[in-house]
């Protein structure tokens, strides 16, 4: 890919809104990296609010935007927060991306979940969503010891985000998490729960998360 690739939002809003859905899933994953695919004229961006482990990539939990693009120019590359926020800073008042041209390995780039296929679960308000998220977000800190080691905080985390709710249905809890992070759960709004294979995914008005 070259340094002329770009994505044109057509609306400075655009622009900005990749910019706060890149901010909120820093926060989760400092340091991590976003999927930019165009396909007939939508821009489909992810990023792993939890990664995974092994093979299969155990306990991934992806967030994902989908918005129209004016560009037709398919478009699939897998780049650092850090570079695009580079670019947004730069390109505030626009409302065209010029794609960073240095790519980054994400394990998790390589999966990718099914378009088709999704077998409806039912519904969770916003507020239920968030409930479950906290929860997770208070047993996390509240089972890190002061001094806690890298490995036994993540083995924490994993226990934790894997956890089924007791809601109806019940979802992963990195699944709410998810959700509750990128900002996409709100008190009042329906959110939707569908089932393929290992998958399984939230849906909102504002995106999607994925989790397997």
């Amino acid at each position: 890919m070259t340094g002329t690739a770009h994505i044109d939002f057509g609306d400075p809003r655009g622009l900005a809104d990749l910019g706060t859905f890149l901010a909120r899933a820093g926060r989760a994953n400092a340091g991590g990296a976003v999927r930019l695919q165009v396909v007939g004229g939508l821009l489909v961006a992810t990023v792993a609010v939890i990664e995974g482990s092994g093979l299969l990539g155990e306990g991934t939990v992806l967030g994902m935007r989908v918005v129209r693009v004016t560009q037709a120019q398919p478009l699939d590359t897998t780049v650092s927060f850090a570079s695009v926020n580079d670019r947004l800073a730069h390109e505030a008042e626009g409302a065209v991306l010029n794609v960073p041209p240095t790519t980054v390995r994400a394990p998790w780039s390589g999966l990718t979940p099914p378009r088709d296929g999704w077998e409806p679960v039912g519904q969770l308000d916003g507020a239920e969503v968030n409930s479950i998220a906290r929860e997770g977000i208070s047993q996390v800190a509240e089972g890190t010891p002061e001094g806690a080691g890298s490995q036994a905080v993540e083995t924490l985390r994993r226990r934790v985000w894997a956890r089924m709710s007791e809601t109806v249905p019940p979802v992963p809890a990195g699944l709410a998490f998810g959700a509750h992070v990128l900002g996409f759960a709100v008190a009042g709004e329906p959110a939707s729960v569908a089932a393929h294979g290992r998958w399984t995914r939230l849906s909102t008005s504002r995106g999607h998360v994925l989790a397997r």
